[in-house]
């Protein structure tokens, strides 16, 4: 049986940058127009299903989870355009489609446009196929690829599983500033296409840190570990929400461009996870006021690694990856299959920027005599990171560890 590898390579990294907000396109029509609204609601609500997922496998409990929602989305719907009858129905329903209010030509034109506005200084993101030079995919699959989901084409000999994984390795380092430089480790000999899609993010603080105040502190990971971390600390007007149905307390921090991250610190994780959803966010957004407070952020470095293809088959894809696989419309007369999901992310985070961001506290000096609240993330929490406009999701995860 031949195999297809399909690869989410996911990147959010810190470096100073400074782009435009996304503007639409006035020239679409009302039934395009409609179709990026749903299909930009089930990104939204996919994200969610996908974090709880990822948060329920054993070896995640107690580990850091950080990953794009949007990048994963976009994949499977490459993946989407080249399988047909229940695989494509599986993948369909697992990313939150309604195949009776979306037809395939509707997601791709939505997610072209999901692309196009992504495209930043801010954000980058796409997709790329490497296909076996003996390989002949049908043309109109790499066409949609091509110009729905941005997708660079490249033939490389799989046979030679050292030089087309250095091929591919080299490929991601450059999308991704050489933050993520080995993605492959190994290929089989019978893969005939390799499809990957990456996101690359950099954000700089619409208020960055003095580095001045950084100091080292601690950070409980649970009752019996503490772990040491060096502390950015801000003391200045944020907009903070405090949920008191789920006990949690949300800290909005802007990037210099359209992008946000939101910080959530719940008395009880569980709670948390188990009842956020994409109406939360925009509750969150809409009531949030600005008020003084004294923050505390740790300056950290973490990278995650996934194999998703027991997270996808709980959701409900499972076909694509056994012997009930149809992807003909990726190659006819061929039988297909994906033998492999692979995600990995990493984070960093410091004074100047950050895609993501723990908090944690210190000792607080009073500048006056009129009380400033202090907000300590010194505990696990939860981040994502946001256009403030959509609500799309470009990353999400939770810090349990700063220093792993």
């Amino acid at each position: 049986m031949l195999r297809v590898a399909l690869v989410f390579c996911l990147l959010a990294a810190v470096v100073m940058g400074h782009g435009p907000e996304g503007h639409g396109n006035s020239a679409q029509d009302t039934t395009q127009d409609n179709s990026v609204s749903v299909v930009n609601t089930a990104n939204k609500w996919f994200a969610f299903r996908l974090y709880s997922v990822l948060a329920s496998q054993p070896d995640s409990q107690d580990k850091n989870i950080f990953f794009s929602p949007v990048s994963v989305s976009v994949a499977l719907a490459a993946l989407s355009v080249g399988a047909r009858e229940d695989t494509h129905k599986q993948l369909f329903t697992g990313l939150g489609f309604n195949s009776s209010l979306l037809s395939q030509a509707q997601v791709n034109q939505a997610f072209r446009a999901l692309l196009g506005k992504n495209e930043s200084q801010d954000a980058t993101q796409g997709t790329a196929v490497f296909v076996d030079e003996k390989f002949k995919p049908n043309p109109e699959f790499l066409d949609t690829l091509k110009q729905s989901y941005l997708t660079d084409g490249f033939t490389v000999d799989f046979i030679k599983s050292t030089e087309s994984a250095d091929t591919i390795n080299k490929y991601v380092s450059d999308k991704t500033n050489g933050k993520i430089d080995k993605m492959v480790e190994s290929l089989d000999e019978s893969t005939v296409m390799y499809l990957l899609s990456y996101i690359y993010f950099k954000g700089q603080w619409q208020e960055p840190f003095d580095p001045r105040s950084t100091v080292e502190d601690t950070f409980e990971v649970d009752e019996n570990t503490k772990v040491p971390v060096q502390m950015m600390n801000n003391e200045d007007n944020f907009q903070v929400y405090y949920d008191q149905a789920i006990n949690t307390s949300v800290l909005h921090l802007p990037f210099n461009s359209s992008y946000s991250m939101l910080l959530m610190l719940p008395a009880d994780m569980a709670t948390l996870e188990k009842a956020i959803c994409p109406d939360h966010v925009t509750k969150w957004l809409k009531w949030m006021k600005p008020k003084r407070y004294d923050i505390f952020l740790p300056k950290f470095s973490i990278k995650t690694s996934y194999s998703l293809k027991t997270v996808l088959s709980e959701m409900g894809m499972t076909d694509m990856f056994g012997d009930r696989a149809d992807l003909s419309g990726i190659a006819e007369g061929k039988k297909l299959v994906v033998s492999e999901v692979i995600h990995q992310a990493a984070l960093d985070v410091d004074e100047k920027g950050a895609t993501a961001a723990a908090v944690t506290g210190v000792t607080i000096t009073l500048l006056s005599f009129r009380y400033v609240p202090v907000l300590k993330f010194n505990r696990p929490f939860m981040a994502l990171i946001l256009d403030r406009a959509t609500q799309d999701i470009l990353f999400m995860g939770k810090i349990t560890n700063p220093n792993i």
